[in-house]
């Protein structure tokens, strides 16, 4: 299959690497239909090291599951899903508490092994505690809407719950991630 892989600060190719696959009995895997660039993408195209293994890129996405292993229960080949920029298990402390970027078991995309969403597919740890099943079509209009939910808005909401964002307050909005669609 085809992936992003960074090399280095400013070193990004796309390359052919190993198919994704089910792992272990939690994962699942899905093939990419729509994917988003983020600004922790952009971080390491200016400041990483050089490495010989490059470290592969993206982590928000929407695509078709190809494969689940034995011990995902809520979702199944075929079904339409959407994933955080983190995956989780859904149920340790930090997950229970909505603190999914925090699981004790979860972790990045493009870390130890693990896909990243900017290839044809990715390899998904923890599947029922992370991806979410869509309820459209694949090819319907909402997609490039959906698609900021792997992310963006999640930051965004984050960001105006931290700075305790109400009515009668005065906000700045500075967006600066680029979060292009790509079909």
């Amino acid at each position: 299959m085809r992936a992003t892989v960074m090399y280095g600060a400013g070193n990004v190719r796309v390359e052919t690497v190993p198919d994704a696959r089910v792992v272990e009995p939690t994962d699942a895997v899905v093939a990419v239909t729509r994917a988003a660039i983020c600004g922790s993408d952009l971080w390491p195209y200016k400041s990483m090291e050089p490495s010989e293994n490059g470290r592969r890129m993206g982590h928000e996405f929407i695509g078709v599951l190809e494969d689940v292993g034995a011990d995902v229960h809520t979702m199944k080949a075929g079904d339409l899903v959407i994933s955080p920029f983190v995956w989780s298990d859904g149920t340790c402390v930090f997950c229970q508490e909505g603190l999914q970027p925090s699981c004790l078991h979860g972790g990045r995309y493009g870390d130890d092994g693990v896909d990243g969403g900017q290839g044809e597919a990715v390899r998904v740890p923890q599947a029922d505690g992370t991806l979410v099943v869509l309820p459209v079509g694949r090819d319907d209009a909402l997609m490039p809407s959906l698609l900021t939910l792997s992310d963006v808005m999640a930051t965004g909401h984050h960001a105006a719950l931290a700075a305790n964002v109400g009515p009668g307050k005065t906000v700045a909005v500075v967006g600066t991630a680029p979060s292009a669609c790509a079909p």
